[in-house]
């Protein structure tokens, strides 16, 4: 009987290692740990990730940052509008940061660590993000002189952003959300008569 493919393996040590990080920590997790509980060898990691240590974290870091972007893409796919996709997409990403018990965790005793990685994934994110939001904005009129791809840059630099650090705003309060996407996110972009606020 044949084992798992290839994919099926490498999965399976991701999984593995993100359960030791969840543990340990980022940097108290070592390749033997992962190993270990994926029940495979060192060899099999290393075949997977030759770059050993760093690649494995480097690419469990990115991992659950995909599994987190798809579970938003998930819940804001069948918004009708712009303003209800930022708004649902804002209320989710503040939830589930705050209700990661790893990611909160390692915010709090690993940041030099975790923060560098993160800042790799951010770029290409961003731009995921922005080319999201293209088909919400083109279905607005624009306000006078805005570039439909400065605007989607814009504001998916701004969702990011809000994510990470929402300041004085509560991203679970509607009222608040809806303040933020509306007066503060698309003043300038979407005209108010466009978007009926």
């Amino acid at each position: 009987m044949a084992g798992p493919g290839p994919e099926a393996v490498r999965q399976g040590i991701l999984v593995a290692t993100y359960a030791c990080v969840a543990r340990w920590g980022l940097s108290k997790t070592t390749v033997e740990d992962a190993a270990r509980e994926a029940g495979v060898s060192r060899a099999t990691v290393y075949r997977y990730f030759p770059g050993g240590r760093d690649e494995l974290m480097s690419a469990v870091v990115s991992w659950e940052y995909a599994r987190f972007f798809t579970r938003l893409y998930e819940e804001v796919q069948s918004a009708a509008s712009l303003e209800e996709v930022m708004e649902r997409g804002l209320s989710f990403a503040g939830r589930a940061i705050k209700e990661h018990e790893v990611l909160q965790r390692i915010l709090q005793t690993e940041p030099d660590v975790l923060l560098p990685r993160l800042t790799t994934e951010a770029q290409s994110t961003q731009e995921l993000v922005a080319a999201f939001l293209v088909p919400y904005l083109t279905r607005h009129e624009l306000a006078p002189g805005v570039v439909l791809a400065e605007a989607a840059d814009f504001l998916a630099r701004m969702v990011l952003s809000y994510i990470s650090s929402p300041g004085r705003w509560d991203l679970d309060d509607p009222s608040q959300l809806a303040r933020l996407v509306r007066a503060e996110l698309l003043a300038g972009i979407v005209p108010p008569a466009a978007r009926g606020a």
